[in-house]
């Protein structure tokens, strides 16, 4: 994904080697397509089927009006509200009205909101990668009226009022039910993908002229080509010993989601150390379970921290585990105690290591998330010299290298307790098999969210219906871990 200044210093480039208004044109023959694909879905028809172009100034607005131009040659009754008229597009409205278009001044507010509320479809054409802030008046009132209605809104590049580079929003913004965009997908699609909806991109050719993607997003192919599985020559330690410290008489299930969330990652071996011993023993036989992490043996990476507690005896169980020099995930109570113990920071600093916070931890470590999750990743990934991995429900990951991508979870089924302690589980599991943090963090971000989606959606709904879900706990979360592995390997079949 590509930032706003680098897809318009790429478009600046196209710009100057092609006819005036070529791209464009081009642009709005995809918006036009997705249109009349949206029409046939929710109104039945393109011909006939109705639609309102909020315009906006600029070439936004642009975009919009030749879409616009093209559906009245479909059929389609289209009415243009222009938001700015003294700015709008020029070369777009002249085509517009020729093609009979109805223009309307959003000025005429009760025409305007009456035009969005009787249309099939609403093309947000208002702002695009260049605006910033909130809806203002009077494209917030009519944003509002077409969501009234249950008018599905096409976003014309993002999402107006949504922050194109961070996703943030700051009032009023547009929930569209697709988006079409041009030339790369940019962050916004990712980090606000629930605003989104599906996204649609047009192919401008600006390839060849942008740099390296500022964020990536992983895809299930990414993932498969990663995920460790036995070959013929492989035997349980060459697959990677992974070490689980957590747990404790407060947390004992701590210990269970994350030593389980390891056997079901892999095929390599699994040793434990806590207090939680002979529970997670009785729980998953295969493991090798010791009460501390002197006792446990060698290992290749270590999972410290969910449920240890921060008095004396988590810190004692975090030093150990720094102390061994190996790859480590650091989650929940390790951070909480890296924040507040000056000496285990310093060896947290010096150890390859993902953290795994959540926006309170996160604070605790970094600073306060802010609006800019991207960022604020990359600024704590820097100050720790290490891969972190900022949870929520478009989950970042960061190397202290700026290296960074964006995972939106496509649902909110993980959000429950113990969800963290399972993808803890997979996270060490992976540094264990010799991944490196980034992908290892991104490649279990990625599975967890299908975990928790199979978990959610697995045998619920009727026959003759569409997949219906039901909240799940953490370890029906655990037990879908195998079948999302099976999921995600089918696509690189």
């Amino acid at each position: 994904m590509w930032t706003a200044d680098q897809v318009r210093a790429a478009e600046d480039v196209l710009l100057a080697r092609t006819p005036e208004g070529a791209l464009m044109r081009r642009a709005a023959h995809g918006v036009a397509q997705r249109a009349a694909a949206l029409l046939a879905e929710h109104a039945g028809a393109v011909v006939g089927g109705r639609v309102c172009l909020l315009v906006g100034a600029g070439n936004n607005g642009g975009d919009a009006l030749w879409a616009g131009f093209e559906l009245r040659r479909r059929g389609v009754g289209v009415t243009a509200v222009l938001l700015a008229p003294d700015r709008a597009h020029p070369a777009g409205l002249a085509a517009f009205r020729r093609a009979a278009g109805r223009v309307l001044d959003a000025v005429q507010a009760e025409r305007a909101e009456a035009a969005v509320r009787g249309a099939d479809l609403v093309i947000d054409g208002i702002v695009g990668i260049s605006g910033s802030g909130a809806l203002r008046e009077p494209a917030a009132a009519l944003v509002a009226a077409a969501e009234r209605a249950g008018v599905p809104i096409l976003a014309v590049d993002l999402p107006s009022g949504v922050d194109a580079d961070t996703g943030a929003v700051a009032g009023p913004a547009v929930t569209a039910a697709a988006t079409v965009t041009f030339g790369g997908y940019k962050p916004v699609h990712a980090l606000a993908a629930q605003r989104c909806g599906p996204v649609h991109l047009v192919d401008l050719g600006l390839a060849p002229h942008l740099p390296e993607p500022d964020l990536y997003q992983l895809e299930g192919v990414d993932v498969a080509a990663r995920w460790p599985v036995p070959g013929p020559a492989d035997d349980k330690y060459t697959q990677g010993v992974v070490g689980i410290a957590a747990g404790s008489a407060v947390y004992p299930g701590a210990a269970v989601l994350a030593t389980g969330a390891a056997v079901a990652a892999t095929s390599g071996m699994v040793r434990y150390a806590g207090s939680a011993a002979d529970l997670v023993r009785s729980r998953w036989p295969e493991v090798v379970a010791a009460g501390s992490v002197a006792d446990t043996g060698r290992v290749q990476a270590w999972t410290v921290g969910p449920g240890i507690g921060t008095g004396a005896a988590g810190r004692d169980t975090l030093a150990a585990v720094l102390d061994l020099g190996v790859p480590v995930c650091l989650d929940a109570d390790a951070i909480t105690l890296l924040s507040t113990t000056p000496d285990l920071a310093d060896a947290a600093i010096e150890t390859p290591a993902v953290f795994t916070p959540h926006d309170r931890e996160f604070a605790r470590i970094a600073g306060e998330v802010g609006s800019d999750r991207v960022a604020a990743a990359r600024r704590a990934a820097a100050r720790w010299r290490s891969t972190i991995l900022l949870k929520g429900n478009v989950t970042v990951v960061a190397d202290p290298d700026g290296r960074a991508l964006a995972h939106p979870a496509g649902s909110s089924w993980a959000a429950t307790a113990g969800s963290g302690d399972v993808l803890s589980g997979l996270i060490g599991t992976l540094l264990a098999a010799g991944l490196e943090p980034w992908w290892a963090a991104g490649c279990a971000a990625y599975l967890h969210s299908r975990a928790a989606a199979l978990a959610a959606l697995g045998g619920s709904g009727a026959p003759d219906g569409p997949p219906v879900g039901a909240p799940i706990g953490a370890s029906a979360l655990l037990a879908a871990v195998p079948d999302a592995i099976r999921a995600v390997r089918r696509l690189a079949l």
